[in-house]
């Protein structure tokens, strides 16, 4: 089942009506008030998180449900820069752009990032993976990230996927009942 597309833009415009949307599909499955209220709330999530990272004005929402899983999707054209990158990956469940998963996702990808890299005027290099994860570990620590790295929708959620194409972003947020 798929729900109707709802068109939200940054000054909230169809934020109501995504939720409204999100509110029908668990009533359609027969959800109880509880986990009808988890979608909704990781819906609110969803498009709040987006609309901080992008600053977008235009997205596309909907739902899909099949059996007991939930996909909540929210598509938008951004001008995608290093920061908002790294942000969006960084949302995801498994920090991977999810478009990149065919040999040819992988290079276009690569080519992206670093035509990112080349716009960016400060230097461009990978850490190494132990740095890496102690550098995280610091960064849970500045209340500007906290909100993403603690947020509901990741506590909420299943999972969390991130596609990255150019300056297309798709977002899909998973989340299963396995009761019903």
């Amino acid at each position: 089942m798929k729900s109707d597309v709802v068109i939200i833009d940054n000054k909230g415009n169809g934020f109501k009506e995504a939720i409204e949307a999100t509110k029908k599909v668990a009533e359609f499955k027969c959800l109880d008030t509880k986990d009808s209220t988890q979608l909704q709330l990781c819906t609110e999530e969803l498009l709040s998180m987006a609309r901080s990272i992008t600053g977008e004005i235009k997205a596309s929402f909907w739902v899909e449900c099949e059996g007991s899983k939930f996909d909540l999707n929210m598509t938008t054209e951004t001008v995608m820069d290093k920061e908002k990158r790294y942000l969006l990956i960084n949302s995801s469940s498994e920090r991977k752009n999810e478009a990149a998963k065919t040999f040819l996702g992988m290079l276009r990808d690569a080519f992206e990032e670093a035509m990112l890299a080349e716009a960016d005027n400060s230097s461009y290099y990978e850490l190494p993976d132990d740095v890496a994860s102690d550098v995280t570990g610091r960064y849970i620590e500045d209340p500007e990230w906290d909100r993403y790295e603690h947020s509901i929708l990741k506590k909420l959620a299943d999972d969390i996927k991130i596609s990255i194409k150019g300056g297309v972003v798709n977002m899909t947020v998973t989340k299963s009942f396995p009761n019903y």
